[in-house]
């Protein structure tokens, strides 16, 4: 039977494997017992699970180092728009600004709406911070521009009636319109490199060319968010329709690992994914997604389902189970989901799925992430006055999850197929220690980010 794991001091088991399966309402009772867990004890109890010895932690910081060293010294002859990102990195909250603004200005179809996204995000960067910073003539003149852009847009906000001076009336009345135009235009060049295209034809395309071509893709829609039946009828016509562009591209002899795949929403499939329309979801949703999954399944490539908030993963649970159980999708090992290791839940989530894996006798692939809603996360708990918070709140507690939960998932390859999404060398290079020279597993990026840390590891002897 299923064993807690020994720890000093964890009131909450960690399961590992000794025989024979536990019961899978008893693991997701130890899932929910830990949504509001004490950060501490959650890390104390992960920490025995990560613990290295001297010569392997050496190995890692020997690897991790030369990688950051190689992707500096790569980096470093990055003009145009690969400086700009470097120096503007997601570390920032001015890179964190320029991100939202290249994805979003690529599907804001009026000029209107842009305008007010630039205001509403550009005024607060502190850019006057990284004038003269970089080596690139094409970063500093970028910066001036942000910081003449911001600046107008503050006059522009101002409630003071008379400008300073006769200089500031005439930047603000003539110089606005043309300024702002030129910083869409620049957000959509930006845009460029993290989208791989506006539709599926468009990224197929792109991910067919001899700078993309090292790499298997997998393909998210953005933007997902159905706010009304007819919003999910939509994103489900977009999802079948990119399912059988990218199925035709599959080779008939591909495995599904090494097939291209999709990542699918399931909030962009109902318009109210929340618990409290728990049943209405599984009678609504689970057919959809059983057909989408069927549809992946005959063309051999896998469909993985994405992150959601953390009050919904109880929910992405049931659903997630209910399709892997459908008999229609018997034998095929495409179907998988994304878990985010900043959830304290995380680690337990991991000790379900090989469960349901070994009941169901066909392995699913996991997408490791360390999260994408943190900030909305610690926001929502404070708004509702919570005695915790459902992730962590220290980086280096995420970074703890997230080698646990990649360690249970690499002892565990027979039932799972591991997919550790990261830009970091250190992970990065920990998970190469961890796997022990056998991989069976692979690493994903976002496309436009962490293509120097990935050219160091690709294709060359690890």
């Amino acid at each position: 039977m299923y064993q807690p794991a020994e720890t000093e001091t964890s009131s909450h088991p960690s399961f590992i494997f000794s025989g024979q399966l536990p019961r899978l309402d008893a693991l997701r009772t130890a899932i929910n017992d830990l949504y509001l867990a004490d950060e501490s004890r959650c890390v104390d109890s992960l920490l025995s699970q990560v613990k290295l010895d001297a010569a392997a932690r050496e190995r890692i910081h020997s690897r991790a180092a030369t990688l950051v060293q190689a992707v500096r010294a790569n980096s470093s002859d990055k003009g145009g728009v690969e400086a700009f990102l470097h120096q503007y990195d997601l570390s920032s909250q001015e890179g964190m600004v320029l991100m939202c603004l290249a994805e979003a200005l690529l599907r804001i179809p009026d000029a209107d709406t842009a305008d007010k996204l630039i205001r509403d995000k550009i005024v607060n960067g502190k850019w006057e911070d990284y004038l003269g910073a970089s080596g690139s003539l094409f970063v500093n003149a970028s910066t001036w521009g942000l910081m003449l852009t911001g600046k107008i847009i503050r006059l522009d906000q101002s409630v003071e009636k008379n400008l300073s001076t006769f200089m500031g009336k005439l930047v603000a009345r003539l110089g606005e319109p043309v300024i702002r135009t030129a910083f869409r235009q620049s957000m959509r060049i930006m845009g460029h490199q993290f989208v791989m295209g506006r539709n599926i034809e468009d990224a197929l395309k792109r991910a067919d060319s001899s700078a993309n071509k090292a790499y298997r893709h997998s393909y998210d829609m953005l933007g997902e968010a159905a706010l009304t039946a007819q919003d999910a009828e939509r994103y489900f016509k977009s999802y079948s329709v990119a399912i059988d562009a990218i199925g035709a591209t599959v080779g008939k002899d591909e495995s599904v690992f090494a097939a291209p795949s999709i990542s699918v929403k399931l909030s962009a499939l109902h318009p109210r994914y929340e618990f409290a329309q728990h049943q209405r979801v599984l009678d609504e949703l689970v057919p959809k997604l059983i057909v989408l999954a069927e549809r992946a399944k005959q063309y051999g490539m896998g469909l993985t389902v994405d992150a959601e908030e953390a009050e919904r993963l109880d929910l992405s649970l049931d659903v997630i189970e209910a399709v892997y159980r459908s008999p229609s999708l018997h034998g095929w090992e495409g179907f998988g989901l994304a878990v985010q290791a900043y959830l304290k839940r995380a680690p337990a989530v991991i000790d379900w799925l090989i469960a349901l894996a070994k009941q169901g006798k066909r392995r699913i692939p996991v997408r490791l992430v360390k999260g994408a809603y943190w900030d909305s996360e610690i926001k929502r708990a404070q708004e509702r006055g919570l005695d915790g918070y459902p992730v962590f709140t220290r980086k280096p507690s995420t970074d703890v999850s997230y080698l646990a939960c990649a360690r249970k998932m690499l002892l565990n390859r027979d039932v799972l197929y591991p997919m550790f999404a990261t830009h970091n060398a250190q992970t990065l290079a920990t998970v190469l220690e961890l796997c022990g020279g056998d991989y069976g597993f692979e690493f994903q990026r976002l496309h436009g980010m962490g293509e120097e840390l990935y050219g160091e590891v690709v294709g060359k002897d690890k």
